[in-house]
């Protein structure tokens, strides 16, 4: 059975994503194209470099979650991410998370997108040569105020995407604002850089992505993974400190915020033919950044992640 796959992003709720991914490689899936957003990308690429269920359990159990916070010199608490705000725009480096992504790649044979290039089997005949990949990463470029498809999008910077490197890229759509170190893409043409942050700025849940606009039926369906719970009622799972009651104002800028990052997906969420195609996973025990999780609640979410698919393909309707 092959269906097309999405990952929402989600931080560390991105463990339920992981169960659903295992569960329908269980069922028998495979995907010839799979696109993610900030965690998301993180288990898309491992997925689209070819690793079966026991190869994604390895490369999970050798992450340590722990050490993806990973402090600037002088490596003190609070110090350290004060220091980094100032002078680098977010409070963490990145370079654990952007290393564990390239050894584990490496180890399935993948370095560049170029590792990652598909026949077009049928493909939509409005695709370009530059979009015949098995992955497609967001991210955000905060300096052209774009969205940016990884390797889709790599001729907006005279960049030759087979050349890119996929943990450079799944690096760009992890940086969360402020979070995480943002990232720079420089054109090799003109020597201008764009900052690159999480694609959960612009795109957090790209489920449409695949979908034909030749006027051809679908060769196989899209599964999308949701990790996010619905607004206004999960803002407080979402964002912990918008959760609370905030004088008039505040609470107004409150709601801009939130509408500026999820309003695109939520939009399109409410569509039927949306949420009949989301794998809906239940992450509610862990926050985004809540990279201390202790291994029982790891557990518990990749249960969820496999019981989601298990309700998702019972009740799915052709």
């Amino acid at each position: 059975m092959q269906a097309d796959l999405v990952l929402e992003g989600g931080g560390v709720k991105g463990i339920g994503t992981v169960g659903a991914v295992l569960g329908l490689l269980e069922r028998g899936y495979a995907f010839p194209r799979i696109a993610g957003t900030s965690v998301g990308a993180m288990v898309a690429a491992l997925t689209a470099a070819g690793a079966d269920a026991g190869q994604i359990r390895g490369a999970m159990g050798r992450l340590d979650l722990s050490r993806m916070p990973d402090r600037m010199p002088p490596r003190l608490p609070l110090i350290s991410e004060g220091l980094a705000l100032i002078t680098r725009n977010g409070a963490y480096e990145g370079d654990y998370v952007r290393d564990w992504m390239r050894r584990e790649l490496q180890a399935l044979g993948v370095t560049t997108f170029g590792d990652l290039r598909r026949e077009s089997d049928g493909d939509d005949g409005n695709l370009h040569g530059d979009q015949r990949y098995k992955l497609v990463v967001l991210a955000t470029d905060i300096t052209h105020g774009r969205l940016l498809r990884l390797p889709w999008d790599y001729h907006l910077f005279h960049r030759e995407p087979d050349e890119q490197s996929v943990a450079d890229a799944v690096l760009m759509s992890m940086s969360i604002p402020l979070y995480f170190e943002p990232q720079r893409l420089t054109d090799p043409a003109t020597g201008d850089a764009s900052v690159i942050v999480d694609g959960a700025v612009l795109s957090n849940f790209a489920v449409e992505i695949f979908d034909r606009t030749d006027g051809r039926q679908p060769r196989w369906p899209t599964f999308g993974v949701r990790i996010l719970p619905d607004l206004p009622a999960g803002i407080g799972q979402v964002f912990p400190a918008l959760g609370l009651p905030l004088p008039p104002p505040f609470e107004l800028l409150k709601k801009v915020v939130v509408t500026a990052f999820v309003g695109n997906d939520q939009t399109h969420l409410n569509l039927p033919e949306v949420r009949n195609r989301t794998i809906a996973i239940d992450t509610a025990e862990v926050g985004i950044t809540e990279f201390d999780v202790d291994p029982d609640t790891v557990q518990t979410l990749v249960h969820h992640g496999r019981d989601a698919v298990d309700d998702f393909l019972t009740n799915r309707h052709e």
